[in-house]
């Protein structure tokens, strides 16, 4: 069973869904893991509170690139409210793999950015309120 999840990853890791440069968000962060030097950063366009669109980019290792475009695909579409709240949980039902400590800091990268982005927090630190 772990290997359906397994190469899910792989494919997710190999063709990234929504990754790429995105004109005019709402809402940017990018954050890096200085250990091992994963990097994301998630842009969002939002209308009413809503996700209307999303790109990320990113390098790093297998897990956290595939976690950035597994969340990039359940995020349109979503309230802010709802990402503000989603959990390791999310990320592990998503990649559905047992992981270890250190593999799962690789995995939530991508969810600390794009809940950091979903509060509205640009990469300079200031406020956005464009929605």
């Amino acid at each position: 069973m772990y290997d359906l999840y397994a190469e899910e990853i792989l494919d997710h890791y190999k063709f990234p869904r929504n990754k790429g440069p995105m004109d005019n968000p709402d809402r940017v962060y990018h954050d890096r893991n200085p250990f091992c030097g994963d990097e994301v950063t998630f842009m969002l366009k939002v209308r009413d509170g809503v996700v209307e669109d999303v790109k990320w980019e990113g390098r790093g290792c297998t897990i956290s690139m595939a976690s950035a475009s597994m969340l990039s695909e359940e995020v349109k579409g979503q309230p802010l409210e709802a990402l503000r709240n989603w959990g390791k949980e999310k990320v592990l039902e998503l990649l559905g793999i047992p992981l270890s400590p250190t593999r799962l800091k690789c995995a939530l990268l991508p969810l600390k950015v794009l809940q950091v982005a979903a509060w509205g927090t640009r990469e300079e630190g200031e406020v956005t309120s464009n929605d």
